[in-house]
This record gives structure tokens, sequence and C-alpha cells, in this order.
């Protein structure tokens, strides 16, 4: 764990360095097409339970978590997580390409997951790690049954077993659990690298982002 955590301290310094070279291009780019501010932050739940706020770039507008009730409907995942095709929160997605997708600047910067680099700052305070589970809502925590809790004994991450694993193609939210609980059997510094490069290549290719 000690390793872990300076592997943790030595990306989330150079993490914390690219987030805020990618603020100065998209930070006026958010700010123009949904004024308000560029971060957005959320009260999550940690290792054990523990609440922590934790930040993003904002891809959505600002009404988003107000409409997400409209949308529930639409909600691919089994209701402890909430995923759908082509969110019309985001900013932008009312711009279409010709292939009919939505196109916005928050539907790029979640493509190539650029939303997720403020948590960065997470990792350097000690409430996240680079690799490990999805941190849930606490909406979403306060819906665990007691297996689900199991997730919940290691820090969350930026990355993890599942999100390598065809995060866009899985919608079975015991699929999401049974990843995060093979991960946490199967911990290692080698294993933790391992999920690390693939996470470079699954974004790169945007085979998997959300």
């Amino acid at each position: 764990m000690f390793y872990k955590r300076v592997l943790d301290i030595l990306g989330g310094i150079v993490g914390c360095l690219i987030t805020l070279v990618i603020a100065i291009f998209i930070g006026p780019i958010i700010f123009l097409k949904s004024p308000g501010p560029i971060f957005f932050k959320q009260t999550r739940i940690g290792r054990n339970g523990k609440k922590f706020k934790m930040f993003k770039f904002r891809s959505m507008y600002m009404d988003a978590e107000e409409r997400k009730k409209e949308y529930m409907a639409q909600n691919k995942m089994d209701g402890l997580m909430f995923k759908m095709d082509d969110d019309p929160r985001i900013i932008g997605s009312e711009k279409k390409g010709k292939d009919g997708k939505p196109k916005g600047i928050g539907n790029f910067i979640r493509d190539y997951s650029l939303d997720e680099f403020p948590q960065f700052f997470n990792v350097l305070k000690g409430d996240m790690s680079l690799v490990g589970t999805r941190p849930p809502l606490i909406s979403e925590f306060e819906a665990y049954q007691q297996h689900h809790r199991a997730r919940m004994s290691v820090k969350p991450g930026i990355t993890g077993m599942w999100q390598v694993s065809g995060r866009s193609e899985i919608t079975d939210f015991e699929e999401v659990v049974r990843l995060d609980t093979k991960y946490i059997n199967e911990w290692s510094i080698g294993l933790d690298i391992k999920i690390l490069l693939k996470t470079v290549l699954t974004v790169l290719k945007q085979k998997g982002s959300v």
C-alpha cells in the first residue's frame, strides 16, 4: 500500500499539471457554451463509506442534476448507476454530426475522458487513487445491498477493472461489482500499472468511454 500511495502521488502531480494545461484550452469553451463554473464538484462515497467532494471538468449544462429525473426511464443500468445514450444534458449535444451522433464540446470532453482529469487533485488529497473502484453517489450507496458494500473497502479510483473491460457495454451493476471484487482480491502494483496502460489505450481508441 505504501508503493501504491507513492504511485498515486507521482501520478497525481503529473496529472494535476496536465489538468491545468487542459483547463487553459477547454475552460473558456465550456464557459462560452454554458456560462458557469468550468469545474463540477459532487459529493461521492469513498473508502469505508467516507464522503468526499469529487472534481470534474463540467461537461453538462448547469441544470443537469435537476433534469436527471426526466430521463430515468432511459437509464441503461439497473438503477444503482445511471447511464444513457446521447444524453441531452451534455453541453452542445444538440449539435449532430453526419452520423447523427452529438458532437458538442461536452461530448468531446467525455469521449476522451478529459472530464476525469480534475480527479488527480482528489488523488493528491488522498480521497482517491489512480486505480480503484468507481465512487458512487450518496443515493446509489444508500441503495446498496450488503455484498455491494464490499467494493468500498478500497479507495475509489480514476480508472479501474470495469472501466477497461468495456464500460459502455456493461449495463449490469452486478457485473461491475464482480469486476471490482476481482480487482480487490487480485490487487498488486503490477495490476495497477496494467490497468493504467489499458486505460490510456481505451481512451485513445474511444472504446468504452462514457
